[in-house]
């Protein structure tokens, strides 16, 4: 994509970073959804991830997860360090509940579930503010609700990663493709200087096929559409409780984890 000066200068002083704006400013459209305007999306189709941790109780199985996405999308391993910098590409990762909800942390929660292991990726929000910093909309929204990256655009800025409240983004500050195991010649590769992150797997949902990590959870990851009432996703999060990251950011996210059964549920 080919961008003057002018141009970027001008879509650049719309994002508000390093040009003195307050967090408050760059979130705006996300605190007039908090409040109700705008606070459900009017789309045909809204994809949504609901992940049931009750599901998942094994190492082998989170990896597992977390293998398929790496292996689909070229993202490597393992990246040796440099300059004493450790250098990680990751889609798709697993932590524990104090650090992936670190707002709703309890001391009084059992130990088990202080310990239990949530995989986390883009949320792909109904208010992402990371388009609305992005100089060259390079991340953009679709009408589907899919944040999508598009690495020929970018231009190595950051600023989307400054912009999201959930470190769901990467930046390759060294070249990642000699260090891909096993290439999957289906899809490109990056290069050193872009961002990129989880896209539910565009790709493969332009083929009628489910997101690479929903496919091998046997179930504990269920991908569909949120604004379809009769939709798998909808009929789960009906009958069970759940907890999203950070919604008190009004930036609407469409991953949800399920933590508790139909005794939850109003």
């Amino acid at each position: 994509m080919k961008i003057d000066r002018r141009k970027f200068l001008k879509l650049a002083s719309c994002t508000g970073i390093g040009l003195g704006l307050s967090a408050a400013d760059i979130f705006k459209d996300t605190v007039e959804a908090s409040s109700g305007h705008s606070a459900v999306s009017t789309a045909a189709t809204r994809y949504a991830m609901v992940v049931d941790v009750r599901k998942l109780q094994t190492a082998e199985e989170y990896q597992r997860i977390v293998s398929a996405c790496n292996k689909i999308h070229n993202i490597p391993t393992l990246i040796p360090e440099k300059d004493d910098i450790k250098h990680e590409i990751k889609w798709i990762w697993n932590d524990t509940y104090g650090h992936a909800f670190p707002d709703q942390v309890n001391y009084y929660h059992p130990e088990a579930f202080k310990q239990k292991l949530f995989p986390l990726l883009c949320n792909h929000c109904d208010h992402p503010p990371c388009v609305r910093v992005c100089p060259t909309k390079a991340t953009f929204k679709r009408p589907d609700g899919i944040v999508q990256q598009d690495m020929h655009r970018c231009i190595g800025c950051r600023f989307c990663m400054a912009a999201c409240p959930y470190g769901s983004r990467s930046f390759n500050f060294v070249d990642p493709r000699p260090y891909i195991e096993d290439k999957n010649p289906e899809y490109p590769t990056r290069t050193m200087g872009v961002v990129e992150k989880c896209t539910f797997c565009s790709e493969r949902l332009e083929k009628g096929q489910q997101p690479a990590c929903a496919e091998a959870s046997n179930g504990a990851l269920v991908f569909g559409n949120l604004n379809d009432p009769e939709s798998e996703v909808r009929k789960i999060l009906k009958s069970n409780f759940s907890l999203q990251r950070k919604p008190e950011l009004g930036t609407m996210p469409s991953v949800f984890y399920v933590i508790g059964g139909e005794e939850y549920a109003g």
